[in-house]
């Protein structure tokens, strides 16, 4: 974490909300963020792919098509940050070093498809689509579909043709992540044998992108930490299924024999954040998602004066089981699948 010290460092949450943007002032530069950028640019130098790619902070991750780079997030830049995107969206996107790494790589793989001009080649088209068809605002995704490689969650290849290669590419570049033996028997394997071909074909070579840019850089933005978080949480809270009884029936008991038992309500809530977890982590959504659903869950076992009863190992792992059941089939139920945002 920076050495650099803050004047918002000591504010509470909610005055923290209040401060915008461009006056949280960090950067790049001093923190654990460094040591990722260089261990990306090993990777790369390990395979003789000349670019280099240039980093600064922004909202959000993303790698602009005019420039070399990678805009970071600028709660990364900074442990008090990083506990408020916590609290506000109950995990921190990239705040691990895998995590961090995973993401890089897949907008170094932006950067490598925009500085070398690959989307113009007609067997990228082929494999990936055209570069030129239009982002969605949403995408829905196939969980079972083995055409695309599986690196950020939600099936983020899906997405678009420029996802799809970044995607690839992020897989390929992975040190020791045995692509060849991971995805043998999967069609994006050819996506992957292409990538190391065309890879191996610019090696040494000087890009075609050069120059230095930063777009929206953190110091040009107004808003406010509230007014972004208004906005980020918006996209991860989706509609799900409203109605629970028979299910929490089943799992629970009114019996009014057993009112001396721990109320299902207070059950959840105790267990809540391990389980928000360990579903997020199993079907890659984000932790914000399933907390609204356990919401649900909780008012209703309480309208319903529910009771859990029995070993609590078992009624755990059914509760697990019973939270990913119901939230995925509302996702992703042949009848609703559902549009991802983008």
């Amino acid at each position: 974490m920076p050495r650099r010290k803050y004047p918002w460092t000591s504010l509470t949450d909610d005055e923290l909300l209040e401060v915008r943007l461009k006056d949280l002032r960090v950067t790049v530069k001093g923190t654990w963020l460094e040591k990722c950028l260089r261990a990306l640019n090993q990777e790369l130098a390990g395979h003789d792919i000349r670019v280099r790619p240039h980093a600064w902070i922004s909202s959000e991750w993303f790698s602009p098509e005019s420039t070399p780079g990678i805009a970071i997030p600028f709660y990364l830049a900074h442990s008090r940050l990083m506990q408020l995107e916590k609290k506000m969206i109950l995990e921190v996107e990239g705040g691990t070093w895998s995590e961090c790494m995973r993401i890089l790589r897949h907008e170094c793989g932006h950067v490598v498809t925009h500085a070398y001009q690959l989307y113009r080649r007609r067997r990228w088209q082929q494999l990936f689509g055209p570069s030129s068809k239009r982002y969605p605002h949403y995408y829905r995704a196939n969980p079972a579909s083995r055409n695309h490689v599986q690196n950020l969650r939600l099936w983020y290849a899906q997405s678009h043709p420029d996802e799809d290669f970044a995607e690839t590419f992020a897989v390929w570049l992975r040190p020791r992540s045995h692509w060849r033996t991971r995805y043998a028997d999967w069609p994006a394997l050819k996506k992957l044998e292409y990538v190391d071909e065309l890879m191996e074909e610019i090696a040494g070579k000087r890009p075609a992108l050069t120059h230095r840019e930063k777009v929206d850089p953190l110091s040009t933005l107004t808003q406010t930490l509230g007014e972004y978080y208004k906005k980020k949480r918006a996209l991860y809270l989706v509609d799900t299924p409203k109605t629970y009884d028979r299910d929490l029936r089943r799992l629970f008991s009114d019996d009014p024999k057993h009112y001396r038992s721990e109320a299902a309500s207070s059950f959840i809530r105790r267990n809540r954040a391990s389980v928000r977890e360990l579903v997020a982590k199993w079907t890659g959504e984000y932790q914000l998602t399933f907390d609204a659903v356990l919401d649900d869950m909780i008012q209703r076992c309480r309208e319903l004066n529910l009771r859990a009863v029995g070993p609590e190992r078992k009624l755990l792992m059914e509760f697990t089981v019973l939270l990913t059941a119901k939230t995925m089939h509302a996702l992703f139920g042949p009848s609703r699948r559902r549009w991802i945002a983008l």
